[in-house]
């Protein structure tokens, strides 16, 4: 049957194609001003002549960003950091979830509920900090990734998928079998793998944008990830910056250079993993919303 649409419907998916084509470039204008700003050379910056292109380019800024062999050994790491994060945040959260499918299970509301109360309520920060000192994880790199290894709401996401399986399917699995551990190997990861990429997408995204936690636990930079390397260089550099206030003009305009090719180079890795996941994400967000 031949899809036909009325004028009426041509006009209104014009205007939402236009709503967000106006949204997508108002997200990429502060994007297209740090470049511009670390790319410009430091007397434009001076004379506020840069907007959204560069105003004689220079690579200055990211040169000095290049140079320190700290900001790339951290850049290293957080890579590392977010793909150990990512995976090890993933099996705890399927661990989570799978089990609280099961109608049988012993204790299951209270499980749920215990489970659910910890998205209302927190600690706070200095008996959290107390608890990571008397575990021995003060300035241990796994600090970075056992007390977030799980999202209670990514937990939610993944068990109301897993319900949407016909139950059906694992009950021919195990009249086959197939014990609890095979029916979520064969059964419900294969089904899986759009839900999947999505939370894996905002687990990996939190991971690369915190700072706080290292900002707390670790003192040694060594382990410090790149938000926290760039935290620390901003900081740096507005301390220049102000000493410099009665100086030359030169060194704010570098140190605002500086800047933003110290956010570019943090922000542009992670910008380039979405594309990769962009269909499992979508695919991800949009499961349950069309039903049968």
């Amino acid at each position: 049957m031949a899809n036909i649409k009325s004028k009426q419907t041509k006009t209104g998916d014009t205007v939402i194609a236009a709503v967000i084509l106006i949204i997508i470039l108002l997200c990429l204008f502060p994007m297209l001003n740090i470049f511009a700003r670390s790319a410009s050379d430091p007397m434009a910056i001076v004379n506020r002549r840069v907007s959204f292109l560069p105003v004689d380019p220079t690579l200055d800024s990211y040169r000095f960003v290049f140079a320190d062999p700290s900001f790339s050994r951290s850049l290293l790491w957080t890579a590392f950091l977010t793909a150990a994060c990512t995976v090890f945040s993933l099996v705890m959260t399927v661990l989570c979830a799978y089990p609280l499918t099961y109608e049988g299970l012993k204790g299951k509301k209270v499980i749920n509920g215990v489970i659910i109360m910890t998205m209302y309520f927190s600690a706070g920060t200095i008996p959290n900090y107390i608890l990571i000192k008397n575990l021995g994880l003060l300035n241990n790199p796994m600090v970075l990734i056992l007390p977030g290894c799980i999202s209670v709401f990514n937990m939610i996401i993944l068990r109301s998928f897993f319900y949407s399986v016909p139950i059906s399917l694992r009950e021919s699995a195990e009249l086959d079998g197939a014990n609890p551990f095979r029916v979520l190997v064969n059964v419900y990861l294969p089904l899986s793998a759009p839900v999947m990429a999505t939370l894996a997408l905002f687990y990996a995204v939190g991971r690369w944008n915190g700072f706080s936690d290292a900002l707390l636990y670790l003192t040694e930079s060594t382990f410090h990830p790149i938000q926290l390397k760039l935290y620390n260089i901003i900081n740096n550099l507005s301390s220049i910056e102000i000493a410099a206030q009665e100086g030359a003009s030169a060194a704010p305009a570098a140190s605002d250079g500086m800047k933003a090719a110290a956010v570019m180079f943090a922000t542009v890795p992670i910008l380039v993993v979405y594309p990769w996941l962009q269909r499992y994400f979508i695919a991800g967000v949009s499961v349950g919303a069309v039903k049968e």
